[in-house]
């Protein structure tokens, strides 16, 4: 996995994490994982398709999410209702278009799909290129519960 692809995702998910919670973000110490990967309970997937292929998942458990929400609309979110969903679909989406305008301006082209939410707890992740790519797994500490972004990407294959 090349750092190039990796770097604007790290860099992004702090920004716009840092910005959207008005506080200082402090980011884990990032490692490689080539097994399954637990979602906590609520994840946004952004798919890659194009020189690059993979995918991109934004991680967190639902109390998280829902202090997450609350914090971007300025008001207690209690339920995670159409509001709160669509709220962590957004963070993802702002994250995502900051990562893809460093890649683009680098010269990387690929597609990205919109993200998907899913929640649900004991929840494990497979990707069919398991074998080939692993998975880095970058954790954001925020005052609102840790954001872990896990990111499976690969240059693709053009047999």
């Amino acid at each position: 996995m090349r750092v190039e692809y990796i770097n604007p995702f790290v860099e992004a998910a702090y920004n716009i994490l840092r910005e959207v919670l008005s506080e200082e973000v402090k980011r884990g110490i990032l490692y490689l994982k080539s097994s399954t990967n637990p979602v906590k309970g609520v994840a946004a997937i952004v798919g890659l398709a194009g020189e690059v292929e993979g995918r991109v998942l934004f991680d967190m458990t639902k109390s998280t999410a829902l202090k997450i929400a609350s914090k971007m609309n300025d008001e207690d979110l209690l339920d995670w209702d159409d509001l709160a969903r669509a709220t962590i679909t957004e963070l993802a989406n702002l994250i995502t278009a900051q990562a893809v305008t460093k890649l683009h301006d680098l010269g990387f082209r690929f597609d990205l799909t919109p993200p998907a939410l899913i929640t649900g707890e004991n929840m494990e992740m497979y990707d069919d290129y398991k074998d080939e790519t692993e998975t880095l797994i970058v954790p954001m500490e925020t005052s609102f519960g840790p954001v872990e972004i896990n990111v499976a990407i690969r240059e693709r294959n053009r047999n």
